[in-house]
């Protein structure tokens, strides 16, 4: 099978358009002249997601699972986190529909795709329905994508509640952009509980500054009535 060329999934590839470097202006004035404590407040809500997220969705619903960047054309520790969670939802019977994300990031499979092949060698049962998103290559596509296949699949064309199924320090992000999509979203955490190792440490200063440029660009948009700009989180 051919390789697909490898896609970006690091959000700084938005910086080539305008709409979205004035966003970086400003939230970069908003840190500045808050002395970090705006961004401060962000890092204490993502921490706060991430530490309080339970394990289950409070009912029976449709799992999205968020991919990762795969590892020589296989899930590496985080992505199998997820997995390993979704299987167990399945297990406990609070799900039997799962939708995987995650398109091309390099390799000669998706993300999606490789998730299956781990759930299925993991011994997911054959009953159990698997959809596939293999077009996007970051958290918001991702949540696009699924909006598209949901309402494709609904018979009023409405989303149906869903759990937001990724890594602890990766659920304020997602949780953020799922209402901005109009997702009913239940955020479920990969891992039993908040690691404090440095690496979690590191990822959560950075999913707290992309949730600031996120919200502050969105409020700004929403301000300056730049309609083109708030499309892009809608």
């Amino acid at each position: 099978m051919q390789a697909h060329p490898p896609t970006s999934r690091s959000p700084w590839r938005y910086l080539r358009d305008r709409d979205v470097q004035r966003a970086a202006l400003v939230t970069l004035l908003t840190l500045v002249l808050s002395a970090g404590l705006v961004w401060l407040g962000y890092l204490v809500h993502v921490c706060r997601v991430a530490a309080r997220s339970p394990l289950q969705p409070s009912r029976r619903m449709i799992v999205l699972v968020f991919g990762r960047q795969l590892v020589r054309d296989a899930p590496g520790a985080d992505y199998r986190q997820r997995l390993r969670r979704a299987l167990a939802l399945v297990e406990q019977r609070h799900t039997d529909h799962l939708l995987l994300l995650g398109g091309y990031s390099g390799g000669t499979q998706s993300e999606a795709a490789a998730g299956e092949d781990w759930l299925r060698r993991h011994g997911l049962a054959g009953a159990v329905r698997m959809e596939l998103e293999q077009d996007s290559v970051d958290s918001l596509e991702n949540l696009r994508h699924a909006r598209q296949l949901l309402r494709i699949d609904s018979a009023t064309g409405e989303l149906p509640p869903v759990a937001l199924l990724t890594s602890r320090y990766h659920l304020a992000r997602c949780g953020m952009l799922a209402r901005r999509l109009g997702f009913d979203g239940q955020p479920v955490a990969a891992e039993s509980t908040l690691s404090l190792r440095p690496r979690t440490l590191g990822r959560l200063l950075i999913e707290a500054s992309y949730l600031m440029w996120i919200d502050v660009g969105a409020r700004w948009a929403a301000l300056t009535g730049n309609r083109r700009m708030a499309e892009r989180l809608s």
